[in-house]
């Protein structure tokens, strides 16, 4: 039943390749540690075992609740297709684990990123600093960079693939458009790709690629000890708040399923209100 659980995740949920083979190396795990009893006649109290064998390896809480939550999935999926009567994960219960507040750049760094760093001449410095500024101006994904095409952006805004298979439209800036123009321009002479933003053999870009890029500009204008595209995206999100934004505005831009994944940036919204109480109440 695994295979078709499988199967079901990623032809009806449309689930990413990533994730799938994410709940596939989990629901092995667990079968391994079965022993050879079929995965799909395991029991509350093996499954709690499970976790405690995991605890007790040294497995981090948040690694421990990710294999929680694949097996909820799957024994759901079995009751659900009426191939067992009682759900055994009904009475597991995650562990907790301490809250991480998004990791972003001062407003003050971000404007060094674009303003005052010396980016490379030609092509390759125009759609480095483009990278930077469709992750900062927009708040996409990594995933939903790369996969940015051509006929996927017109004029001041751009669709973009999320997940779940859905499709969001995010309007772009003038000087992101401005730029977006420019390198559109340098970029015909050179290459005929259907996606946006290629590397310098004129491919498609890849997870690596942008990812250096960034903790290579990142780097100079900041000591954050996480330098990945996705800082970017936090810091999207944390500076529209900041200036006001609507938390449900937010929540489209980003394309979250649902508003507590949207909340985490509250967190750091009420720490910089109450910097600025202390520093500005008689009292404070």
């Amino acid at each position: 039943m695994v295979d078709f659980f499988l199967s079901y995740l990623q032809n009806e949920k449309r689930l990413s390749r990533h994730t799938v083979s994410g709940y596939q190396t989990d629901l092995l795990q667990f079968a391994d540690f079965l022993a050879g009893k079929p995965i799909e006649t395991a029991q509350t109290d093996e499954l709690r075992a499970w976790v405690v064998s995991l605890s007790e390896n040294g497995l981090e809480n948040t690694s421990i609740n990710r294999k929680i939550a694949s097996l909820r999935a799957f024994y759901k999926f079995l009751v659900r297709r009426k191939k067992i009567d009682k759900d055994p994960s009904d009475l597991l219960k995650s562990l907790k684990t301490p809250k991480r507040l998004p990791v972003f750049l001062e407003e003050k760094s971000t404007v060094r990123l674009f303003e005052d760093i010396e980016y490379e001449e030609g092509f390759a410095g125009v759609r480095d600093k483009l990278i930077l500024e469709l992750l900062y101006g927009t708040g996409i994904r990594l995933s939903e960079l790369i996969g940015i095409r051509e006929s996927d952006v017109d004029h001041n805004r751009v669709k973009v693939l999320g997940k779940r298979s859905k499709y969001r439209i995010i309007p772009l800036h003038e000087n992101l458009v401005k730029l977006i123009e420019h390198y559109r321009s340098l970029k015909k002479e050179q290459s005929v790709s259907e996606y946006l933003l290629v590397t310098d053999k004129m491919e498609p870009l890849y997870p690596v690629f942008v990812q250096r890029k960034v903790k290579h500009y990142i780097r100079q204008v900041s000591t954050l000890q996480k330098k990945s595209p996705h800082i970017l995206r936090h810091t999207f999100a944390t500076h529209l708040l900041n200036h006001g934004a609507d938390l449900n505005a937010i929540k489209e831009l980003l394309g979250h399923a649902n508003l507590s994944a949207t909340q985490i940036y509250t967190h750091n919204s009420i720490s910089k209100l109450k910097e600025v109480f202390k520093k500005a109440h008689p009292k404070a």
